[in-house]
C-alpha cells in the first residue's frame, strides 16, 4: 500500500514499528484521526491512541483534570452536551514536532454546557489548536476556541 494511503491509526503503527522519525504530514494525519474517531465517532477509548497518557492541557478548559483522562473528559462533556458534535479541519499547518489545526465545530445544545441549561440551539464555533507530537502521540497542547461567540450563541 502506498505510504500516502495509509490511515493515521496504520501511520501511526508504521511509525512505532520502524522507528522512523514523523514527517509533518503524517503528524498531520494523527490530528486528523484524533478527530473523525475520538471526537465526530465518539470513541473516547481510542483517545490513548493518539495522545500521551501524561499529555498536558497547556490551556486546560475550567475544571480539567490533567493527562489523558482529562482529555476523555473534555471530549465526554463536549459530547454529551452536543450529542450531533462535528469537528471539521478547515486548514492545518505543521512545522517539526508541531501542528497547527483550525478547525470549527457544530452541533446542537441538547445538555447543561459550562453551566448554561440546554437550549436546543444549533451552534457552530471556531478555533484553533497547537499539539506537540512526541513518539507519534500528542505530548502537549494548546486549544484556543471562540467561547464568547459561543456563549452568545447559547444566549448566555
Amino acid at each position: 500500500m502506498p505510504r500516502d494511503d495509509l490511515t493515521g491509526d496504520q501511520v501511526m503503527m508504521a511509525a512505532l514499528a520502524g522507528g522512523t522519525p514523523m514527517s509533518t504530514e503524517r503528524n498531520k494525519q494523527i490530528i486528523r484521526g484524533f478527530i473523525e474517531r475520538v471526537i465526530n465517532d465518539g470513541d473516547l477509548e481510542a483517545a490513548g491512541d493518539y495522545f500521551a497518557e501524561d499529555v498536558v492541557e497547556l490551556e486546560p478548559f475550567p475544571g480539567q483534570q490533567p493527562g489523558l483522562s482529562g482529555v476523555k473528559d473534555v471530549v465526554r462533556g463536549l459530547r454529551s452536551a452536543f450529542p450531533d458534535l462535528r469537528w471539521t479541519v478547515e486548514e492545518q499547518i505543521a512545522e517539526g514536532d508541531k501542528v497547527l489545526t483550525r478547525f470549527v465545530w457544530t452541533g446542537t445544545h441538547e445538555a447543561e454546557f459550562f453551566g448554561v441549561s440546554a437550549t436546543r440551539r444549533q451552534v457552530s464555533v471556531r478555533g484553533m489548536v497547537i499539539d506537540r507530537i512526541e513518539a507519534a502521540k500528542v505530548k502537549d497542547t494548546r486549544i484556543q476556541m471562540d467561547v464568547f461567540g459561543l456563549m452568545q450563541q447559547l444566549s448566555a
